[in-house]
């Protein structure tokens, strides 16, 4: 016999004769103290959120390695009347490791202080606690050894006759489903059983059918029932005893048993029942084993486990992964563009009012990938195009560096295309462009930060302004390329003259310096409707002016002065219906010639705003969508292999990609969220990276009464933003400055 088997066994037996005079108290104290063990075993490989479900203490763990987009519901053995949270945690801990799937667990009420129905009670408040979490029914498996596992078929006929839909699937381990213990063999195997016998057995059972009372010492001694007849009368109710029951459409089972063990027939009688009655059902018998012996991860029975996790893949299929999907049509330029010293990352953060929890955090990263199967990926090369593949498992969460959007290597984009990294109350995430777009990357951060609120505080954020159903699976719509889908009829010239650029020297070492201008948005939404503009107009005026400021200061000759534009990245999903996730910005370009002369401030803001209104149009559009897409369509481009292709995009890149603009301004406008969010999170931010070729990008949000205008540089002087700062004190914007200038590190 094996030297853990052996070993185990005769501790059993050794300790049979003492358990059965124990005390309650004392049988309870050891039963918890094993689960105690247990779970320091797993503790390093599951992440453990604890939950009330009424006044019922529950606990939802999660392996590092899940597998399985559903959830088993455990119910832990012990006769009713044993076994509390810490038991359960360490069952549930070995089961969510093994099975490589969420376990959700509950402290049920036992007897003798809580009868019967209070154990049948609280299971149905567990499940009904999942469906109201948004598992579905065909997502949840039930589990339970012992009691616990007759209580998994209680809950499943009691769901079946009050006309709720039942769970996927049962693995009932060592299931007690027969409390008048009236079967063979709890006569044949009591001697060969090392760990049970019927006198304790029974002794559990009176206590959840009748109660116990207390001596003087306060030991509890449960109620009997004298007339025999009527005893087992009262046990044989189905609800007890759910052998007794019809098994008439009970959900698919897989039953482990012990040959040696006294209620051997409650599970073969129960798995002949089950086959009677049409249902399918499978049974593994263990010969020389005792009850529960699943639980003890014997190693010449890990087969057991791979039994398991293959029938819970049957009831409960994987998700289906995201095997490919081909660049939308504007990610295609950013993998063939970017270099050792750019990549074209932008940032979404939120800043919550405590230290983030980096635990609760991966459990809720882990939740919020499932839900995002387009931003969860790798970048890899093809032959002819790079193509997005979903990552298996979520990336480590990383430290902040003093910097924000560090360059981003090939080979780590080929691994993951996002990155999560905290600075203390700071929750930031990364996006290679190719991705998404800043409003999606905006409902990633969110929702991410939403399902955070909950893993750490229980705070359930309602679903809306952006924030997505964590559990609900990902409509078609969100993983279309729009671009293809509202391609106009005709193309549109891409020619516009060159901007100026405002040069400065490179940081040696890849420092980016991210100036935040804290702006009152009442103050400039006030001065916007006063003109007659935008907020994104008044503020472009802002950004113009102060461009036009550092040009003057640098061109001492107006002859030679270049035009000011500016980039407006345009969110086509507020002018096309589209659910998609993935890129869908175009732009219009908006500036002066200041060749022409001068311009006052609200010149600038009439002359950006009816050309923003020209730009913006369906038609202007959708023009332009086709141009884009009709080069990517081209049959010549579409057979030259990636290697050429990527230098012809870059050099096209090179061309006209930047120098038709100082620097890009991105505005994602005010960021509305339910109250639940805004208690613990006090600010949020977009930033984007600077330029490939020149020092500057400028982005902004409005969130929680406060403009956030984000200025990124690569250069070593901070000559925009002396003039921006200018510019708003000249027209009387209330403002504060942050930096993380050098020697003020992750600020």
């Amino acid at each position: 016999m094996n030297g853990k088997r052996a070993f185990y066994r005769s501790q059993l037996s050794i300790f049979k004769p003492f358990v059965e005079k124990c005390s309650l108290s004392t049988v309870r104290r050891a039963q918890d103290g094993v689960g105690k063990l247990m779970a320091g075993s797993y503790k390093d490989q599951v992440s453990v959120e604890h939950i009330l479900v009424g006044d019922m203490r529950c606990v939802m763990l999660s392996p590092k390695d899940a597998t399985s987009a559903g959830v088993m519901l455990y119910l832990h053995g012990g006769g009713y009347v044993a076994g509390n949270l810490d038991y359960a945690i360490g069952c549930a801990s070995l089961l969510a490791v093994k099975c490589g799937m969420r376990v959700f667990t509950a402290e049920f009420r036992l007897a003798p202080e809580h009868i019967y129905p209070a154990a049948l009670d609280d299971a149905m408040d567990a499940y009904g606690y999942l469906l109201s979490n948004g598992y579905e029914p065909s997502r949840i498996a039930l589990c339970g050894e012992s009691a616990g596992g007759g209580l998994c078929f209680a809950l499943c006929q009691k769901l079946r006759d009050k006309g709720r839909t039942m769970p996927a699937g049962i693995v009932a381990i060592s299931p007690w489903t027969d409390l008048t213990m009236s079967s063979p063999s709890y006569e044949i195997n009591k001697k060969d059983d090392p760990s049970m016998t019927v006198e304790r057995l029974k002794y559990f059972a009176d206590c959840y059918v009748y109660g116990a009372e207390r001596d003087k010492k306060e030991r509890l001694h449960p109620l009997t029932n004298p007339n025999l007849e009527e005893d087992r009368k009262i046990k044989s109710d189905p609800r007890l005893s759910p052998l007794f029951d019809s098994q008439d459409k009970m959900p698919e089972t897989l039953i482990f048993v012990g040959g040696d063990e006294i209620m051997y027939d409650d599970s073969v009688l129960m798995h002949e029942k089950l086959l009677d009655a049409g249902c399918k059902s499978e049974i593994v018998v263990a010969p020389e084993l005792w009850h529960g012996y699943l639980l003890y991860d014997l190693p010449e029975r890990a087969g057991d486990f791979d039994k398991v996790s293959a029938f819970l893949k049957k009831i409960i299929p994987a998700r289906k992964m995201l095997a490919w999907m081909s660049l939308d049509n504007a990610a295609k330029i950013f993998p063939a563009a970017r270099s050792r010293t750019w990549s074209n990352m932008f940032r979404v953060s939120s800043t919550l009012t405590e230290d983030i929890d980096r635990e609760a955090l991966k459990v809720a990263l882990d939740v919020t990938l499932r839900r995002f199967p387009s931003i969860a990926v790798s970048i890899k090369e093809g032959m002819f195009w790079y193509y997005l593949e979903e990552i298996s498992s979520p990336p480590d969460i990383l430290d902040e560096k003093p910097y924000p959007l560090a360059g981003i290597k090939m080979k780590d984009l080929r691994k993951c295309a996002f990155r999560v990294i905290v600075y203390k109350n700071r929750l930031a995430v990364e996006f290679f462009h190719s991705l998404t777009d800043g409003n999606g990357g905006l409902i990633f951060v969110k929702t991410l930060t939403a399902e955070y609120l909950y893993q750490k505080y229980g705070v359930k954020v309602p679903c809306g302004n952006g924030i997505l159903d964590r559990l609900e699976e990902p409509a078609p719509g969100e993983l279309e390329d729009s671009f293809l889908k509202y391609s106009g009829k005709y193309t549109t010239s891409r020619k516009d003259t060159d901007a100026y650029k405002i040069e400065g020297k490179r940081e040696v070492d890849g420092f980016r310096t991210n100036t935040t201008f804290v702006i009152d948005p009442d103050f400039v939404r006030a001065e916007a409707k006063k003109r007659g503009v935008t907020v994104t107009v008044y503020m472009s005026a802002i950004l113009i002016q102060a461009s036009q400021r550092v040009q003057e200061a640098r061109v001492a000759n107006p002859a030679k002065y270049k035009p000011i534009k500016v980039f407006l990245p345009v969110n086509l999903r507020k002018m096309f219906p589209s659910e998609t996730m993935r890129n869908f910005i175009l732009y219009a370009m908006v500036g002066i010639d200041p060749r022409l002369g001068d311009y006052d401030f609200d010149s600038l803001c009439q002359i950006i705003s009816a050309q923003m209104k020209q730009q913006m149009t369906e038609k202007n559009m959708a023009a332009m969508i086709r141009t884009n897409v009709a080069s990517e369509l081209n049959p010549f481009i579409m057979a030259v292999p990636l290697v050429l292709k990527n230098l012809i995009m870059k050099a096209i890149f090179n061309a006209v990609g930047e120098k038709k603009s100082c620097f890009s301004f991105s505005n994602l406008g005010l960021v509305n969220v339910p109250e639940e969010y805004s208690t613990y999170v006090k600010r949020m931010d977009f930033v984007l990276g600077s330029q490939a070729a020149a020092p500057y990008n400028v982005s902004a949000l409005t969130y929680g009464g406060k403009m956030y205008l984000n200025v990124t540089r690569n250069a070593s002087e901070p000559v925009l933003e002396r003039e921006i700062y200018a510019v708003m004190r000249e027209m009387g914007v209330p403002h504060t400055v942050e930096s993380n200038t050098r020697g003020k590190e992750k600020e």
